[in-house]
């Protein structure tokens, strides 16, 4: 009898939070989950690169505006850690956050600090506008903290990653 080894499953709720995010806030490019520092790691992408004093200022303002988000949540201690990343003429912008502390709310949060500051350069889905895109748009905002919190409880062990590619979200187990 010959035995093959028992393939892990996938955590759904994690595969399911990063189509979620990606479907939601089309400003960010990718997105992906760190089980080893249980983390949510997401990539903005730009189509030149930022001045290095807005970059500063902004990722200063992220910084602040999460420690007063969590003020009001009642959460302390947050997690982040925000870098620029520059290829060419295009520019990454990551903003890891653990999943201990994080909600939607903070997503979008942070999704509207970025297309505030950096619209004019940000890659993104053009937003669809549909009544019908609206409505799924909503349900998956509405499961964000729910896939969250069950992540937290899961402690996920896969590395999953989200992508954007040519308007459908991907995303693979690692």
């Amino acid at each position: 009898m010959v035995s093959f080894g028992k393939k892990k499953k996938p955590n759904m709720d994690g595969i399911n939070l990063l189509i979620s995010i990606l479907v939601c806030y089309p400003e960010i490019g990718t997105v992906s989950y760190e089980p080893s520092r249980s983390a949510l790691h997401f990539a903005f992408a730009m189509k030149e690169v930022p001045k290095r004093q807005a970059y500063e200022d902004v990722g200063m303002l992220i910084k602040e505006s999460i420690k007063s988000y969590h003020s009001l949540e009642g959460f302390q201690d947050a997690d982040v850690e925000i870098f620029l990343e520059g290829q060419g003429h295009t520019a990454f912008f990551h903003i890891i956050r653990d999943v201990k502390t994080i909600s939607q709310g903070e997503i979008s949060m942070l999704s509207t600090i970025m297309r505030e500051h950096f619209g004019n350069i940000l890659i993104m889905d053009p937003d669809n506008g549909t009544a019908a895109y609206e409505m799924e748009q909503e349900a998956h905002e509405d499961a964000i903290d729910h896939m969250i919190c069950n992540l937290k409880v899961s402690n996920g062990t896969n590395r999953m990653v989200g992508i954007r590619e040519e308007g459908r979200v991907l995303v693979f187990n690692k």
